[in-house]
């Protein structure tokens, strides 16, 4: 009985001796894994020959210069006329196909259309930058709702649907100003904010980065040079402020582009190089001059275009698909199938080139316009007249 009992006890001496060994083991094999080696970063996987940029320990905080931007803003109302038919198939197509102009049978009735917006105050005594869509039609009202909540009445300066960019002169003085940024100097990435009066809730701020720049081709404007963010941008925005870190005005927010209506982070301003030169020449002159070669309708080349022509090598530029004789510019020799591929020495590679290049020539110059026909290279001189001239 003795020996069974001091076996029993050796083996639970034993057990306990063991225990202690194996989890003095795991401590130590634990401990390893836990303490970082020598010159080894324990936040980050270390990719060999990266340099890895540091962490912000906190996001920025632009609660200054949106304090100072939103006193520049405006929420705009416009109140239009607008006819509507009073036909009850005014929207059904097969309708109008076989019995045409629905007025002349159900007759039509005018009525007031509201449109809300914003607008940027770029002057102490009340002008003030919007959007062209923001004030379009048959306007007989605009007020505008100022930051100290007056609403003071406003009249249209100009306007200028081919970049979407109005003037509203308002009833008010010692305005608080907001300056203007260069937007040729903005980076991708860049913090901005968006200004506006989205829904009506007047100045609401919303906060992003310059997504691209120099956005075209995007259909929303004639003469396009936008800036995209994601910045939350929604109806009642446009005509708004896009302000950098300095809170400068670096673009006139315009559009988005969304399948639900709403903002789905993809906003469009007109830079403000563009907005601040339309602006100006809208208030000097009521609207804007621009280079003018006559009734000139062009197309961006494809390769579908380029068989049709003849070309069998990949060929880029602004196609002439229509044209008026009248025009100067076939007096100076530009005929239907040029492909208009240099102007002023600057290469053209679609037509929205050829359209920003024409509208910038300076206006009573004679443009240099460089055109492939049928595979010959022909170098044209035309007169630019202003695009205000009556005689197109």
């Amino acid at each position: 009985m003795f020996k069974k009992t001091t076996v029993a006890v050796a083996l639970v001496l034993a057990g306990f001796v063991a225990g202690l060994v194996l989890t003095s083991r795991l401590r130590t094999a634990s401990d390893g894994l836990a303490a970082p080696a020598p010159g080894t970063d324990t936040a980050v996987s270390r990719v060999p020959g990266q340099t890895l940029a540091p962490l912000p320990a906190t996001m920025p905080d632009f609660s200054a210069v949106a304090a100072r931007a939103v006193s520049g803003i405006v929420n705009i109302s416009a109140i239009s006329v607008v006819r509507t038919p009073n036909s009850p198939f005014a929207n059904d197509p097969i309708f109008r196909q076989f019995f045409g102009n629905q007025d002349d049978w159900f007759g039509s009735r005018l009525e007031q259309s509201s449109s809300l917006g914003s607008g940027v105050i770029i002057s102490s005594d009340g002008y003030v930058v919007t959007n062209n869509h923001v004030v379009a039609g048959n306007v007989r009202e605009i007020t505008a709702g100022l930051p100290d909540k007056r609403v003071v009445k406003g009249q249209i300066v100009g306007r200028d649907p081919m970049t979407d960019i109005a003037v509203v002169k308002i009833d008010a003085s010692n305005l608080p100003v907001l300056p203007w940024g260069d937007s040729s100097k903005l980076k991708v990435g860049q913090w901005v904010l968006a200004i506006g009066s989205p829904f009506a809730l007047n100045r609401t701020v919303t906060l992003g980065i310059v997504s691209a720049l120099g956005r075209t081709g995007m259909g929303l404007a004639d003469y396009e040079d936008f800036i995209q963010t994601d910045a939350a941008i929604n109806p009642g925005n446009s005509g708004g402020g896009l302000v950098d870190a300095r809170g400068e005005v670096i673009g006139i927010n315009a559009a988005i582009i969304s399948e639900s209506g709403g903002s789905q982070g993809v906003g469009f301003a007109v830079s403000s190089n563009l907005a601040r030169r339309i602006a100006n020449e809208l208030i000097k002159y009521g609207e804007v001059r621009r280079g003018w070669i006559g009734t000139v309708h062009v197309r961006t080349m494809t390769p579908d275009i380029a068989e049709q022509l003849g070309y069998t090598t990949p060929v880029t530029g602004a196609v002439v698909v229509g044209m008026t004789r009248t025009s100067s510019a076939y007096q100076a020799g530009i005929r239907p199938g040029d492909v208009i591929v240099s102007f002023n020495g600057h290469r053209v590679e679609t037509s929205e080139d050829f359209t920003k290049m024409l509208a910038d020539a300076r206006i009573g110059s004679t443009a240099t316009v460089q055109v492939l026909r049928e595979g010959r290279r022909l170098t044209l001189k035309v007169p630019v007249t202003s695009s205000s001239a009556q005689t197109r």
